[in-house]
């Protein structure tokens, strides 16, 4: 039988392929190491400072002002740390002891954050809105009054008064003046003396 031999070539290349397997195998495994170990920028002690024109601003309960109540204010200079920001970026949330789980939002245009990077933080849950008190609509409908569309009547003034003037009749003839009956008397006697008289003529 032939006794194999390791050519001294061949023990070299081996070698020189394990030594560059294992060189271009570790920064990769110890990439991975440092990616899943890393810790975000907000554990690096970042904070905010109020700068707003105005005295204080409002902490409310979570990144909306229509939304989340407010839990408290902070003075115009005044620093905290910072804990987080909105996805969009709008609002930052900061350490705020009295609030729900010592935390509050507070709007990112009226702040001033310190170099660095927030991490995202998921809004709480919105707040549940208190229960309304409910009518009975029985009762309601008879409070219910629906307008008419009749057109109430309009004060119309009535027609001024005319007060009638009267003229001064005019004097009447002495004619005119003489009664009827009168004229019919005189007639009369006129005509008794004038059948007297020719019956005095007849004689």
């Amino acid at each position: 039988m032939k006794q194999i031999r390791f050519h001294p070539i061949i023990l070299i290349m081996l070698l020189s392929l394990i030594s560059v397997g294992t060189f271009f195998a570790s920064p990769s495994t110890a990439a991975m190491a440092l990616q899943f170990t890393a810790t975000p920028a907000a554990d690096a002690g970042m904070y905010i400072t109020v700068i707003t024109d105005e005295p204080q601003i409002n902490v409310r309960m979570g990144p909306s002002s229509s939304v989340y109540p407010v839990v408290g204010t902070l003075p115009t200079g005044s620093t905290v740390p910072a804990l987080g920001r909105s996805m969009g970026g709008d609002w930052i949330q900061i350490e705020f002891p009295g609030a729900p789980n010592n935390a509050g939002w507070v709007y990112s245009p009226l702040v001033q954050v310190s170099p660095g990077t927030l991490r995202i933080v998921e809004p709480p849950p919105t707040p549940v809105p208190p229960a309304t008190a409910t009518i009975d609509p029985t009762l309601a409908a008879q409070f219910n009054i629906v307008p008419t569309n009749t057109r109430l009547p309009t004060f119309t003034p009535p027609p001024s008064l005319v007060a009638p003037s009267y003229t001064e009749a005019p004097v009447a003839n002495s004619i005119n003046s003489v009664p009827l009956a009168m004229v019919i008397i005189i007639l009369a006697l006129l005509g008794s003396l004038g059948f007297l008289l020719s019956l005095f003529l007849r004689r």
